[in-house]
């Protein structure tokens, strides 16, 4: 069964205009919609932020790899 949900005046305005212009059936539909969206960015964000971890943890050992790589360069034996 259903739960209710108490939305405000306005709330339950901006729904309704979400639903006329999403051409979505219900009013629910758009609720689901928005819900998707939420998570999909949320999903996101978390994404990125294990992203931004794992270069933090890898970037001593990139940079050494490039220290390296940088050493043995064709560049600077360029007469």
């Amino acid at each position: 069964m259903g739960k209710p949900l108490m939305l405000q005046e306005a709330d339950a305005a901006r729904i309704e205009m979400l639903k006329k212009r999403l051409r979505a059936r219900t009013k629910i539909e758009v609720v689901r919609s928005a819900l998707d969206l939420l998570e999909r960015d949320a999903e996101r964000a978390a994404r990125v932020a294990r992203w931004r971890r794992a270069a933090r943890l890898v970037a001593p050992q990139s940079r050494a790899a490039l220290r390296e790589f940088q050493r043995h360069s064709r560049l600077r034996r360029i007469d």
